[in-house]
């Protein structure tokens, strides 16, 4: 069974730094697209930042400049270097990644979140 374990939320002061991270585990046959996405209360979930298997990452206007997406394929791993945060950037954090597992069709799979909060 695929899972998706995300780490390194937590609080910061604004113009603080994080870094998340998502492992993958389970039979996998390959892994595609990996990404991030926000949900903050009352907000719909949203697009972070996502990076294909080549490489080419995308950010949402609100993050670029300030977040860096990056994947390590050998162990299943995607990353978010979190800098200059703001209290908008305050949210639950989730990955998700397209993912083929061994004898299964293709789909998007999720982690369970992790909270990051930007409050002096």
């Amino acid at each position: 069974q695929v899972q998706l374990v995300e780490s390194g939320g937590g609080l910061v002061q604004p113009g603080g730094s994080l870094r998340l991270s998502c492992a993958a585990s389970g039979s996998i046959v390959s892994i595609n697209s990996m990404g991030w996405y926000r949900q903050a209360p009352g907000k719909q979930r949203e697009l972070v930042a996502d990076i294909t298997a080549g490489v080419s990452a995308n950010y949402a206007d609100s993050v670029k400049g300030r977040f860096t997406i990056s994947r390590d394929n050998a162990n299943k791993k995607v990353y978010l270097q979190m800098n200059s945060l703001k209290p908008e950037d305050t949210a639950v954090y989730y990955c998700k990644m397209g993912i083929t597992p061994a004898l299964l069709r293709s789909s998007d799979y999720w982690g369970q979140g992790t909270q990051v909060t930007v409050s002096s």
